[in-house]
């Protein structure tokens, strides 16, 4: 195990890269994909069983932890990791971009944000300084600064202003993350969709220093045409020898692209959220195991899958179970979703390290193009 937290790039291929993520809790291969695991754990999954899919970090939730059951209880506990039994790094978020999109009657000042709790109406204040000190309880291995996120379309002006009081915070959220061997403190990019303003954003961040940058602010509702535009120049504007985390990305499609144009980390919530809906991401698209042509199929999700949804079980059980509102439903399609993502970032770091990405990449989009194989 590193005794310290340092990241090596080891092959590129275009823009995509290809790493390894050192820390005391153990390696992430980049490009790395990250479950959500919002309060405390990823819905419907044993945590076993999300490392068994490939997944070599987490990303747990400072808001949500916050208010239930508060970082003083799983200081007091030993800590997010033993609190919720995966020995394997975990990211913490700053609690920003919850605030801003979940949290009631918040007001924002220079100093912070005070908002009432969408749970049950009580108050709080998050400043940059309070999120260091969540994220330091909980014991996470990668911390975010505290930033505003603004949604999209917003103009220049209220992006520019949120962008330099995001500037502002990280300061102080370095300043109070301090000296903390073995954990690191992300700087997150701001700007919205002008360069320009990602440029001040990129400079005013490596002045003062972080152990890995995230592109922050998309996927706020600006479309994946308006995203992919950004990547085109935001990692580039970000230093190469530290890791690229885009938030909150994203659909297989954005992942892929987004690894295409230099990202080396994402999280999203998809792959279970939509594993709980009835929604199977496989290698020919979208497959709604909702639908009555599945009910008497008796052949697997994807022949391809290494899941035990595909290897266990037929189309005609999930949806039944689904139909049922039987909790193995999304336990299983959740396991299913999160096996495929990881199967995606496994397929691009094989790649990029053999300098094949653009041949995988059209392999990628022509299986998927094709569609779901043809009803019985």
């Amino acid at each position: 195990m590193a005794e310290k937290f340092a990241f090596s790039l080891k092959r590129t291929d275009g823009r995509a890269r290809t790493g390894v993520i050192s820390t005391p809790r153990g390696e992430i291969r980049t490009p790395a994909f990250m479950p959500v695991g919002t309060a405390a754990t990823v819905k419907a999954m044993m945590p076993e069983s999300v490392a068994e899919t490939g997944a070599d970090i987490l990303l747990g939730n400072t808001y949500h932890l916050m208010l239930r059951p508060t970082a003083e209880r799983i200081a007091a506990l030993g800590g997010l990791h033993r609190f919720m039994n995966w020995s394997k790094p975990i990211l913490t978020d700053s609690g920003g971009f919850q605030v801003m999109s979940l949290a009631g009657l918040r007001k924002l000042t220079e100093e912070g944000v005070t908002f009432k709790s969408h749970i049950d109406g009580s108050r709080h204040k998050l400043t940059p300084e309070r999120s260091m000190e969540i994220q330091r309880l909980l014991g996470s291995d990668i911390v975010m600064c505290f930033d505003e996120c603004p949604a999209l379309p917003a103009d220049d002006a209220e992006v520019a202003r949120a962008m330099r009081l995001s500037m502002r915070w990280a300061e102080r959220s370095k300043e109070a993350f301090g000296d903390r061997p073995g954990h690191a403190l992300f700087g997150i990019q701001q700007g919205g969709v002008t360069e320009e303003l990602r440029a001040e954003s990129a400079e005013a961040l490596q002045a003062i220093g972080f152990d890995g940058y995230a592109v922050g602010g998309l996927a706020v509702g600006e479309g994946q045409e308006a995203m992919f535009g950004v990547l085109d120049y935001a990692p580039g504007q970000l230093p190469s020898d530290k890791p690229r985390y885009l938030m909150g990305v994203g659909k297989p499609d954005d992942i892929v692209g987004a690894v295409k144009r230099g990202i080396d980390m994402m999280d999203c919530v998809l792959p279970s959220r939509s594993g709980r809906t009835g929604q199977a991401f496989t290698r020919h698209g979208v497959v709604n195991i909702k639908n009555a042509r599945h009910a008497d199929d008796p052949r697997p999700l994807d022949e391809a899958c290494r899941c035990p949804a595909c290897r266990n079980y037929s189309r005609a059980y999930l949806h039944h179970v689904f139909r049922a509102g039987e909790m193995i439903s999304g336990m299983l399609l959740t396991w299913h979703n999160l096996t495929y993502f990881q199967d995606i970032m496994q397929g691009m770091r094989d790649a990029i390290s053999e300098g094949r990405f653009d041949a995988w990449e059209r392999e990628f989009h022509a299986g998927r193009a094709e569609g779901d194989i043809a009803p019985l």
